[in-house]
């Protein structure tokens, strides 16, 4: 009375899944059953009809009877294989909807926990937070530009730059012109080792040489 009382109010029903189980052991049972009672079955049409071929000359009543025998048997084998078919057929879809709801039960938790991890986020939280740290990033790349900018004087105006090593040359040229002109004072002590004196022009040409060459070293600095 009272198990019929919480049946009617739910509180006895079963777990979906412990029930597809015991369905399914029970459907197995008969099926071992059947397995004997076939194999029972086998065994009776098999020696009937060694009876009926051992009287079918001898004594046809008895070897008639033994194939009476051995069709009723056989007939009963045939409607078991049916019921064999049919019981198979329901184990495998009993399975089949298991492993369905246990695809389903997997497939919902992993749901779950995606929406544990995502939580509030939304494509436009996630777009505002990487605009955020690409502008974050130009103020970086900005500030490393400016750290590493040449001081402000650093600049010069190649015109001026051009124009000292212009006077430099110049001052550079007429101090060499000068030295050429002054021959040191001091004799060497011995006047048997000094070259033989150089002619005006052949010394007017080696002032010329010493100004080309340096002007072609001030043209190459």
């Amino acid at each position: 009375m009272m198990a019929s009382f919480m049946s009617y109010f739910g509180g006895g029903r079963k777990d979906p899944k412990q029930s597809a189980r015991e369905a399914i052991i029970q459907l197995r049972e008969q099926l071992q059953l059947i397995d004997k009672k076939e194999e029972h079955l086998q065994k009776k049409v098999d020696d009937e009809l060694k009876k009926a071929k051992a009287n079918a000359v001898s004594n046809k009543a008895v070897a008639t009877a033994a194939l009476k025998r051995k069709n009723v048997a056989q007939q009963e084998l045939d409607r078991l294989g049916g019921t064999r078919m049919q019981l198979e057929t329901q184990v495998n879809t009993l399975e089949s909807a298991n492993l369905n709801a246990e695809i389903m039960r997997v497939v919902k938790n992993a749901s779950t926990a995606l929406g544990q991890i995502h939580g509030k986020m939304t494509i436009d939280k996630v777009d505002s937070t990487m605009a955020a740290l690409n502008e974050q990033h130009e103020i970086a790349r900005e500030i490393a530009e400016a750290i590493s900018a040449p001081p402000l004087n650093a600049d010069l105006d190649d015109d001026v730059l051009k124009l000292e090593l212009q006077e430099l040359q110049e001052e550079v040229l007429n101090e060499r012109l000068a030295a050429a002109d002054h021959p040191p004072l001091h004799e060497p002590p011995s006047t048997s080792k000094l070259p033989a004196a150089r002619t005006p022009a052949a010394a007017e040409d080696d002032e010329e040489r010493e100004l080309r060459e340096l002007q072609a070293e001030l043209a190459a600095m």
